[in-house]
């Protein structure tokens, strides 16, 4: 079981603080998202295996290494974790993507499920679970959960913002899984938003506020 890890990189720490202004236009805010998302990437794959192989280059042959083992997907929650796959595929481009829909029941604030459409062999891929904000952590659990029943084994989650509630539920309902986001708020409000947060993330991307 490994620990939550909290990406504090000065590049993310700035593109955090611009993404928090309420002042951020949709463009920016979009392309913020991505960028961030971007960089998360490359930490949350720091692990991947890779093989040696061999090379002409110009001048000599060398010995070098390529990603080996297995494929990736990247699995958004919907709608707010589409504006991270962009990010993602620039880094991963050959990665497959599936979909979950999930909204907020405003009552009980708990997630329900409207929509699933995984890859076929998702059994078989390392799965990444994209989702800006890890609020009550009731969403990205409730994801987890289904994308294991389909067989998979080898899980993360990536998110932007995450409060101290979310990130204890989803550690607690899933500990194999490995979570990365860019900044730990200071708490959840009566209304299950992320305190400073930036609002409600699939507003701010698509420019439905």
């Amino acid at each position: 079981m490994s620990e939550p890890m909290i990406v504090s990189h000065p590049l993310l720490q700035h593109k955090i603080s611009l993404l928090r202004d309420k002042s951020t236009g949709t463009k920016e805010f979009r392309d913020l998202v991505g960028e961030i998302a971007t960089l998360l990437c490359y930490e949350a794959t720091r692990d991947l295996p890779t093989e040696e192989v061999e090379i002409e280059t110009p001048i000599a042959v060398a010995k070098t290494k390529v990603l080996a083992g297995r494929k990736l997907a990247l699995v958004p929650i919907l709608r707010a974790g589409l504006g991270m796959v962009d990010g993602m595929l620039s880094l991963i481009p050959a990665a497959k993507v599936g979909h979950i829909g999930l909204y907020r029941d405003e009552t009980t604030l708990e997630p329900v499920e409207y929509y699933c459409k995984l890859p076929s062999d998702i059994a078989e891929r390392e799965v990444i679970v994209l989702d800006p904000m890890l609020a009550t952590g009731g969403s990205a659990s409730d994801a987890v959960a289904q994308i294991k029943k389909h067989g998979a084994k080898h899980i993360k989650f990536i998110g932007l913002i995450a409060a101290p509630e979310g990130l204890k539920a989803l550690h607690e309902a899933h500990p194999d899984v490995d979570i990365y986001v860019a900044q730990l708020d200071d708490k959840l409000n009566e209304n299950g938003y992320i305190v400073p947060g930036l609002g409600d993330a699939g507003d701010r991307i698509f420019g439905t506020k």
